[in-house]
């Protein structure tokens, strides 16, 4: 599934735990709801001119716990929510394989972002990657994209994070990007008097 318009930057998101709930294989569409601060996040992103793009671990399929189909299901149910919250991915990617497969697609390995640039027309090294995972993260390093890292965890100021930033939920995570991407000029900052 892709739409797209070139030009914007790109938000690389991982689904689960970072934009829905983590429901561990979920299979049924009516099992996706959003995160606190995710809608909004979103629209933040969206609005600031960002094309959304969902990348996904779906091992689900690949180890026979539900159908391609019902994957589509999921991917067209999270697009009509999304549009309801006031955005609009330009895109899911989706592996279906298990780690034992070690396919190119399946993260912390580049192949939905790659796979993603090609299609919609962006240079992976402008993105930036949001996600509750070490493997996301690590896939937004492996091709020079920035990195957010969504987590409940204290990470401010730890020498462990290897993301470029980090946030609790989707809104911090879109005050980040947004901080990586245009940081404010000092010049134009003014002492009250």
């Amino acid at each position: 599934m892709s739409e797209g318009h070139s030009g914007a930057r790109v938000a690389l998101l991982d689904r689960d735990g970072t934009i829905v709930f983590n429901r561990h294989y979920l299979d049924n569409a009516d099992g996706l709801e959003f995160l606190p601060g995710a809608t909004e996040g979103l629209r933040l992103l969206y609005e600031r001119g960002y094309r959304l793009v969902v990348i996904t671990n779906q091992s689900g399929i690949g180890r026979g716990l539900f159908p391609p189909e019902r994957l589509q299901e999921m991917n067209v149910r999270l697009m009509q929510m999304v549009e309801a919250a006031g955005a609009r991915l330009a895109g899911i990617y989706s592996c279906p394989h298990t780690p034992e497969d070690h396919c190119p697609c399946r993260k912390p390995e580049p192949g939905m972002i790659l796979q993603a640039a090609a299609e919609l027309g962006f240079d992976p090294r402008d993105a930036v990657v949001i996600g509750d995972n070490d493997s996301d993260i690590e896939c937004g390093r492996r091709v020079g994209a920035a990195t957010v890292l969504i987590t409940a965890e204290k990470v401010l100021g730890s020498k462990d994070l290897q993301a470029d930033a980090a946030a609790t939920d989707l809104v911090g995570a879109a005050c980040a990007v947004f901080m990586l991407h245009d940081p404010p000029d000092p010049q134009s900052w003014q002492l009250a008097q």
